[in-house]
């Protein structure tokens, strides 16, 4: 186990990310209800055809490797503070199970009915937040690894699974499809399989390791985070350029559209490389802000504290009040996106100050866990 120091409770620079993460989401979903370009796009399909489309959709190319890597963050510190308080192992493991089985829960009552506004109960597939509950029992059983453990552990997933998405297999069967489509590749029964996904959890544990234990001063978190998210952007273009193990579409040129477009579902090796460096950029980038100027990121807190209920509560509103009352549905572009965007902040940010000051009041069971 990593003996962890005591010190502060929650860490501005995560919490704010995963606000940014959250937002970067509600902005996917916003086009996915507003703009048109959703009646014929592929969610399968990569490629786009304006500059506009590829940065509103590429932007919520963050959101699963940010989730993922924070949720990974959290369960490392999670654990160890529990452990420090004089919890056993197996009782804190048993915390993070029961989390990722609530998770797994929220999926397939709540998450998938939502999209189509709850017009239909629609349990019969996962999604992400199942994938994130499933990655998180996984992590609880190597939680207690040092951290050089679990980034091997996460570089063989990386570098096994492109071999293993290659297994043919029967959508028609559906023990192939729900045993394929839960941990390996992507299909109608699940586009976010276990597998690559997980290792990007085990990687957000690591960093957390170092993050919140190894590198003592803002200084070092910066420079080893600049070092680490860099060398990944180089190692994902090295694989790009190399055309085929590791990539799953095609690209014209370098720079080109298609270049930063390799599959997500489900995600290809250079897929999640690069980012995994764009994260951890992206966290030291938040680090050296808050060193400058630390209040100007904190409204990212609000959502960032109270990541699930936010994601949960938007998907509803706009499933219920665009898709199923018809309101404005899929009719825009770009703008109209936008514009979904600052509305629902402003509903959801007010929404998730509330719920915050409810959850850290309350002893409900299924309250701490939301």
């Amino acid at each position: 186990m990593d003996s962890t120091p005591k010190v502060k409770q929650r860490f501005d620079y995560i919490d704010q990310f995963r606000g940014l993460i959250g937002v970067l989401m509600l902005l996917g979903h916003s086009s996915y209800y507003f703009n048109a370009i959703w009646k014929q796009l592929d969610p399968f399909d990569p490629i786009v055809p304006s500059w506009g489309q590829f940065a509103l959709r590429y932007m919520g190319y963050l959101c699963a490797p940010g989730f993922l890597m924070m949720a990974g963050a959290m369960v490392w510190w999670s654990y160890q503070q529990r452990v420090l308080k004089g919890t056993s192992h197996w009782t804190a493991r048993w915390h993070l199970i029961q989390r990722g089985l609530f998770l797994v829960f929220v999926q397939i009552t709540w998450v998938n009915s939502s999209w189509g506004g709850f017009k239909a109960f629609q349990p019969g597939h996962l999604g992400i937040i199942a994938t994130i509950g499933i990655s998180m029992i996984l992590l609880s059983l190597i939680i207690s690894a040092r951290w050089y453990v679990r980034l091997l552990i996460a570089a063989a997933i990386l570098i096994i699974h492109p071999f293993l998405i290659t297994i043919p297999y029967n959508t028609e069967i559906i023990w192939q499809e729900v045993l394929m489509e839960t941990f390996i590749t992507a299909g109608e029964f699940n586009k976010y399989p276990v597998l690559p996904w997980f290792a990007l959890h085990i990687l957000g544990s690591v960093m957390a390791t170092g993050w919140i234990y190894l590198w003592k001063t803002d200084k070092k978190r910066i420079i080893m985070g600049l070092v680490i998210g860099a060398s990944a952007l180089v190692l994902a273009i090295i694989v790009r350029m190399g055309r085929g193990y590791g990539n799953i579409f095609s690209f014209s040129e370098f720079g080109s559209f298609s270049f930063f477009f390799d599959q997500k579902y489900p995600p290809s090796l250079f897929h999640n490389l690069w980012f995994f460096g764009l994260v951890v950029l992206g966290v030291t980038a938040f680090i050296a802000i808050g060193k400058v100027a630390p209040k100007m990121l904190t409204f990212l807190s609000i959502p960032g504290k109270v990541p699930l209920f936010f994601y949960a509560v938007h998907l509803a509103i706009l499933g219920i009040f665009v898709n199923r009352m018809d309101f404005f549905y899929r009719e825009g572009g770009v703008l109209a996106s936008l514009i979904g965007l600052a509305v629902m902040l402003v509903i959801m940010l007010p929404l998730c100050k509330w719920f915050y000051g409810v959850k850290l009041r309350s002893k409900n069971y299924f309250i701490r866990m939301i």
